[in-house]
């Protein structure tokens, strides 16, 4: 049996402007402005004073999930526009030491393995990557460009043909926190 109405209310914080038009959402805050559109999910969404209320009527299945990861969507980015997030990463070596560079939108990893070619990654949207020693550091204020350009960095050292357990050169993703450094 289907249900009459499923829907989940997010109450805005003080330091954030958030406004709805026609299912595009944009988020304004101290660090970033971040919009998304929603407009290919059947559901409503409405700005009711400082809440957002998110919405599907005689929803089936897979619309009363879409309420909740629109949901937690929107509230991402209004973390990411108050505090941002960090992934750390981990560069490992055994033989060959590895030199990670950024060159604007590019990551350079060299050496890795004993490589002539240095493997590029992209960095996507506005992210902010550092190195610091064997670290590297990725902040921004969206969570999905974030976590992808760290991932990427991930993927782009991955070991192909050999035996993941006895070469364990790459670089890893260490930790996952709320909020930036600057």
């Amino acid at each position: 049996m289907r249900a009459i109405e499923v829907f989940k209310i997010i109450q805005i914080p003080d330091d954030v402007e958030v406004s709805v038009e026609s299912r595009k959402v944009t988020v304004k805050g101290q660090k970033d402005t971040l919009i998304r559109n929603f407009s290919h999910a059947p559901i409503s969404i409405k700005l009711e004073g400082k809440m957002i209320r998110i919405w599907a009527d005689w929803p089936r299945k897979k619309e009363a999930a879409l309420v909740g990861t629109i949901y937690s969507h929107i509230q991402n980015m209004i973390t990411g526009v108050r505090k941002g997030f960090t992934y750390k990463l981990k560069i490992v070596f055994s033989h060959f030491p590895i030199s990670v560079k950024v060159k604007d939108k590019i990551i350079l990893i060299e050496n890795f393995t004993g490589e002539r070619s240095p493997r590029k990654i992209k960095i996507m949207g506005n992210v902010h990557v550092k190195v610091q020693g064997e670290d590297i550091i990725v902040q921004g204020a969206n969570l999905e460009d974030v976590s992808q350009t760290a991932a990427n960095i991930e993927q782009g050292t991955r070991v192909k043909r050999k035996d993941p357990r006895v070469f364990l050169d790459g670089i890893y993703i260490n930790a996952k926190s709320e909020g930036t450094d600057e």
